[in-house]
């Protein structure tokens, strides 16, 4: 059933309206990790081509800042469009490269990244680029050249967010993706080329993180840097734009706690915990990988979680059965059995799936969705973002147990509260320190600001917040 894209050889870096050579001949190949097959090659950059990159941008930002709104907002309609006459392919695309089950990848992997581009019109109409206080006209300015670099996870996505509010703001970008999943942005690149985006405005250099990335945040022309990614390259990230005086959105990882009270339906509360955490085999920054539960019900929590874990039918990301891919790479694969076996080292109790190949898919880069409990919040799993299908079940005594146990993180992305009074769910999600969280299952609002707080990192993206990160204050006395 595995659809097989053709194995391209993306030789080309996208600078100045200009598909273009990379400086070197290296190249770095893609793979498709169920089949575990090369499936693509693309070129790697060095800090000359970010450099021509970044001039490119510098070049194009006057004339690009210049030109009206109404007319940015346009082009960006056209590329909403074009996202969405592509969909499917997309899609398909996605799923090849990252390992997504094609029914997500429709949905999430590329719907979410359609409304980023789309949402955008509405944005600007209810955005005051100019107000009055006293006597003083405060101006909002875009802010430059913008370095973006987005994670391997949901690689469109996380491009789109950085993109879209960028160019309705008047910013011009340099963008890396991945080196793991890069194939969509390359068609992303396609779509500017093809309506018409002036050269310069947006451009894309590939290569090594290492490499192009440290060329982007230290060229002195970028005026902000956009990052999603892990937390040690974000602190990297936020040293070097400190020295720098350059403002950095930085969105980095997560160990969001799920808490379900005492008063909660436990079925339904652990069932939209278990998911939340296996989304995308849990390769996702708020994913719910603390299961928080009552003491007095630990063995009913975790009978209702091993259950749904083993629920998530695992296999080709194209069959329409399949709840759950494989993991991105190998290496990823590796990191996260890692992990599971050091957890139950350190104490851990197995309740589902485990660091063992599952049955029946040696092919592929798989891990079971895994569920652990008898964790407490000093050990490594309870502390540690995963990036896979591994939840922990933490018991607690009273609701102030739970907060703390919540609070007990370096983290604060995401989260929820799960309790039968939504007045006491609202009381408890107050008191959690963490930028989003959902109150009995409260869905994921695209056009409210995302980000977080302590090691999740700064800034915030989507919505009207996400489009004020684009521009400068500048205030006019008369």
């Amino acid at each position: 059933m595995t659809t097989m894209i053709p194995t391209p050889v993306h030789d080309r870096l996208y600078i100045g309206g200009q598909w273009t050579a990379a400086s070197g001949s290296e190249t770095i190949p893609v793979e498709n990790p169920y089949t575990e097959q090369v499936i693509a090659y693309i070129p790697v950059g060095d800090a000359s081509d970010v450099n021509r990159a970044v001039t490119a941008a510098r070049d194009a930002f006057p004339g690009w800042a210049a030109t009206p709104i109404a007319d940015r907002v346009d082009m960006i309609d056209a590329i909403a469009a074009k996202l969405s006459d592509r969909g499917d392919e997309l899609a398909a695309l996605i799923t090849t490269e990252v390992g997504t089950p094609i029914t997500l990848a429709r949905l999430i992997q590329v719907g979410l990244p359609t409304m980023s581009f789309s949402a955008i019109r509405g944005l600007v109409d209810d955005f005051h680029l100019e107000e009055e206080i006293g006597n003083s006209l405060v101006v909002r300015e875009p802010i430059g050249v913008v370095a973006a670099i987005a994670p391997w996870n949901y690689p469109l996505h996380q491009m789109a967010a950085k993109v879209a509010p960028a160019l309705a703001a008047g910013c011009t970008v340099v963008l890396k993706p991945s080196e793991i999943t890069p194939l969509s942005t390359f068609a992303l690149m396609e779509i500017f080329d093809e309506v018409g985006l002036p050269p310069g405005v947006v451009n894309m250099v590939t290569g090594w993180g290492n490499v192009i990335g440290e060329a982007m945040i230290t060229n002195t022309d970028v005026n902000m840097v956009t990052f999603t990614g892990s937390e040690g390259v974000g602190r990297h990230i936020g040293e070097v734009t400190g020295r720098n005086l350059v403002p950095a959105a930085l969105e980095l990882g997560g160990k969001s706690a799920c808490v379900v009270l005492d008063d909660a339906d436990m079925v339904m509360a652990i069932s939209a915990g278990v998911s939340r955490c296996m989304l995308n085999s849990g390769q996702t920054c708020i994913a719910q990988t603390r299961l928080v539960v009552p003491r007095s019900r630990l063995a009913e929590a975790e009978a209702i979680a091993a259950a749904v874990a083993q629920a998530h039918v695992m296999g080709d990301p194209f069959d329409m059965a399949t709840l759950m891919g494989p993991l991105v790479s190998a290496l990823q694969r590796d990191r996260v059995r890692e992990h599971i076996r050091s957890a139950m080292a350190d104490g851990a109790r197995l309740v589902a799936g485990g660091p063992d190949t599952p049955t029946g898919l040696d092919q592929g880069y798989f891990v079971a969705p895994t569920v652990l409990s008898d964790v407490t919040s000093g050990m490594k799993v309870a502390q540690e973002e995963i990036f896979g299908p591994v939840l922990v079940i933490i018991a607690y005594d009273d609701e102030d147990d739970a907060v703390r146990i919540a609070n007990d993180s370096r983290f604060g992305l995401s989260g929820a509260v799960w309790s039968g009074d939504e007045d006491r769910a609202m009381r408890v999600a107050r008191r959690i320190y963490t930028g989003q969280i959902d109150v009995n299952g409260g869905a994921f609002n695209p056009y409210a600001p995302f980000g977080g707080v302590g090691a999740s990192g700064l800034g915030r993206e989507l919505g009207m917040h996400g489009l004020e990160e684009f521009f400068y204050l500048k205030s006019i006395q008369r």
